[in-house]
């Protein structure tokens, strides 16, 4: 089966990190977990070496935007600034990509690249919290969402800072392979599952300090009883603390109250289980503690924008594609 090529194009002042990040998740070879194997290739527009930002490292990258040109996936890094000039080439290749239907994705201010090339006009997209002002002012037909980690638009995704890079690269996965891909991939790279694109990026609220204040344990316990009526009464006494504290929390440290996110991890058990499993909707809609088949069926559309079993159907045909 051939591999699923990533294309990174790479500039002079780019941070290590944002391009180490598509590396890690895409270019380790992981053959026990993914039925596609994927592979990456770095390609400099311009000159050679490229120095890299943050750490001072000389790439000698060896390959052009041929690449790009034969990825089904490219994902530009963050620019060394917002106002850094890019480079017609690279423009032109993104369009082009983007034209016969590759997926175009950025990590940071790699955002303003693809607004360059046209690529986000009248779609939602994001960027770093301290540069979505600029991004907004400078490309008017981009609806820029500040607050999110990450937006997926069709065949177009963007990222906020460098960390939600990693969120937004593990996301693409879950597209290709699966939840329960995705969910392993995270655990192996010792990230959490649990960040949804739309959890908030930045909140001007400290998050508490106390060594008790870490939800880890108490979204590990609910994501394993997600088949209970759990309350908000039931997790704030598993937590130890008060209702409203614990909602102050949730909002402080991802961006949302309780009852939403069990509402996303109810309705992401139930894409894993659709994936996985022949369990009809109803017994499906049981597992995830939603009650019924229509009560699921609601907030599935709501969160994933298709029924069920469309989604089901989907990502059927797409394993029949790629196996």
């Amino acid at each position: 089966m051939d591999p699923h090529r990533v294309a990174v194009p790479v500039l002079d002042g780019m941070p290590l990190f944002d391009i180490g990040v598509v590396g890690e998740v895409f270019g380790m070879p992981r053959p026990d977990l993914l039925a596609r194997p994927y592979v990456v290739r770095v390609c400099a527009v311009g000159r050679e070496p490229v120095r890299t930002q943050g750490a001072e490292i000389a790439m000698d990258v060896g390959a052009g935007l041929d690449q790009i040109r034969r990825a089904e996936t490219i994902v530009v890094p963050a620019l060394s600034s917002p106002d850094a000039e890019v480079p017609p080439e690279l423009i032109e290749a993104l369009r082009d990509a983007a034209g016969r239907g590759a997926r175009v994705a950025s990590v940071c201010t790699g955002a303003f690249a693809l607004a360059a090339a046209g690529l986000l006009d009248g779609r939602r997209a994001t960027t770093h919290w301290m540069h979505a002002a600029a991004l907004a002012e400078r490309f008017p037909a981009v609806e820029v969402d500040p607050g999110v980690l990450y937006v997926v638009d069709g065949s177009i995704a963007t990222s906020a800072g460098t960390a939600a890079g990693l969120d937004l690269c593990v996301e693409l996965v879950r597209h290709d392979h699966g939840t329960a891909v995705a969910a392993e991939l995270a655990r192996r790279l010792v990230i959490p599952p649990h960040r949804q694109g739309g959890q908030a990026q930045y909140v001007a609220t400290p998050v508490p300090s106390a060594p008790d204040s870490a939800l880890g344990p108490l979204l590990d316990w609910a994501s394993a009883h997600l088949d209970r009526a759990l309350t908000l009464g039931l997790l704030a006494r598993e937590a130890g603390v008060s209702t409203r504290t614990l909602t102050r929390r949730f909002v402080a440290e991802l961006g949302m109250p309780p009852l939403q996110w069990l509402t996303l991890q109810r309705v992401r058990r139930a894409q894993q289980l659709l994936e996985m499993s022949d369990l009809s909707v109803e017994e499906i809609a049981t597992q995830c503690g939603m009650g019924t088949a229509a009560n699921l069926r609601i907030h599935f559309v709501r969160q994933a924008g298709v029924t069920p079993s469309a989604y089901r159907a989907a990502f059927s045909d797409r394993q029949q594609k790629t196996g």
